[in-house]
């Protein structure tokens, strides 16, 4: 499955000026499991004996040579995973309750000896849950809308081809009804997770074993678009590990002050060539628009975050398609959420659970890779916009963006491993 190229090193020699660089390391980096990776690289790095190699063919090399085994525990004493006949209503509970955005799903009718390739069938994310029931609340809709046409002309039935468009803001009403009542429905309580595998973005089981390297997990967590990897060990039937990319940006802030992560940290983002979405591709809502908008969109366009700008067109918050967790769960006393502006879902959000990350985190196109890392790791976000002097929206950097930053594919690295692996869509975000 790799194609490794072979690397001549040098003695390992540290001697006094070794020791008083790591004496100047930050504590933080070197006491804490992370940052034990960073000095691994640190080491590896170092005994490169090779000239012709750039920074990113050593990145490469420093990765390629550390086995995922090595990743520092994500999760406590028992992984958090979901049931294959829990309820949608069931599967959003146990998301919320644990503070995660995903699980994997155990197949309840799988052995108790089976291997994690037949306990295992996906791994479920609010962000398939959100659009699928989207779908259905669109599909509802448009079927409301059909319908009252049809008695409106007197007509029994309606040639698809010929269906008159609703006004857009009546369009939008049908969908947030639509929507409203979902999450009191038969559908939202009865349909199991395993029923609804093949009708969203259902994030395939493909695990890491504890063998591979890193290098194969961070290209799995960037160019491949994974947002989170469970580790296992051939022919076990457990998870011993899950890696996501919050997890990798929290190993690399951990490294700040490391040699070979100052050296590729301290680049601006224009000398990385980030941002990569162009600022008239970036989608967004007006905060008057109403929330249920922003949700729409993001399922449309296949990203999991939105901005939300006022009149001037400056970001003034955020949402993410994890946030319809707050529309979900809504009791009849907050069904309000629902009919809710992008300004007001904000805010209310805010009141009722203390959620943060709805606000707006900005950099600038002069920062560099450190200081956005850092910034993303504090403040526990997916991404950060980018603005130009004048707070206007310049660009999009996302957790995905950073880690393919920092290494690369080398030619036939995986071969033919991913044939119909992953069914993702090429322009997809999430």
């Amino acid at each position: 499955m790799q194609a490794r190229r072979e690397i001549r090193t040098k003695p390992e020699q540290r001697g006094e000026e070794d020791a008083a660089a790591v004496a100047e390391t930050p504590l933080s980096a070197r006491w804490s499991p992370e940052a034990e990776i960073g000095m691994r690289v640190e080491d590896i790095w170092d005994s490169l004996d090779q000239p012709q190699l750039s920074r990113s063919d050593k990145l490469n090399s420093c990765f390629d040579a550390i086995p995922v085994s090595s990743f520092p525990q994500t999760f406590g004493s028992q992984l958090v995973d979901i049931p294959s006949d829990a309820t949608l209503a069931e599967a959003v509970d146990i998301l919320s309750r644990n503070r995660i955005n995903g699980a994997p799903v155990r197949n309840v009718e799988a052995p108790e000896d089976s291997s994690w390739i037949d306990r295992y069938i996906g791994i479920v994310e609010f962000a398939g849950i959100a659009v699928w029931l989207l779908h259905q609340s669109e599909t509802s809709a448009a079927a409301l809308g059909a319908d009252e046409v049809a008695a409106k002309l007197g007509t029994v039935t309606l040639d698809p081809e010929l269906k008159p468009a609703a006004p857009a803001s009546e369009a939008e009403g049908a969908v947030a009804e639509a929507f409203g009542s979902l999450p009191s429905s038969e559908l939202f309580r009865k349909t199991k997770v395993k029923d609804i595998s093949g009708s969203f973005r259902w994030a395939p089981f493909l695990a890491l074993q504890s063998s591979d390297t890193f290098l194969t997990m961070l290209l799995l967590l960037s160019k491949y678009r994974m947002k989170s990897l469970p580790v296992v060990d051939i022919g076990e039937g457990t998870i011993s590990n899950m890696v996501t990319q919050a997890a990798v940006v929290h190993m690399l802030a951990e490294c700040v002050g490391l040699s070979w992560f100052e050296d590729w940290g301290t680049k601006t983002l224009a000398e990385l060539g980030l941002p990569l979405m162009k600022t008239s591709r970036l989608v967004k809502v007006c905060e008057d628009d109403p929330a249920l908008k922003a949700f729409r969109q993001m399922r449309r366009r296949g990203v999991g975050g939105i901005p939300v700008v006022d009149g001037a067109g400056k970001p003034v918050g955020s949402i993410m398609i994890k946030d319809v967790k707050h529309l979900l769960t809504a009791s009849e006393s907050t069904g309000h959420y629902r009919t809710l502006t992008a300004r007001e879902f904000i805010a209310s959000a805010r009141q009722s659970s203390g959620e943060k990350q709805m606000s707006i985190i900005t950099c600038r196109r002069e920062d560099n890779m450190k200081e956005i890392i850092l910034k993303l790791d504090a403040e526990k976000r997916q991404r950060i916009y980018v603005v130009d002097g004048e707070g206007n929206l310049d660009g999009l950097i996302t957790l995905r963006d950073i880690i393919a930053k920092l290494v690369y594919e080398p030619p036939g690295y995986f071969g033919d491993f991913f044939n119909g692996v992953i069914p993702m869509p090429q322009n997809s975000r999430v």
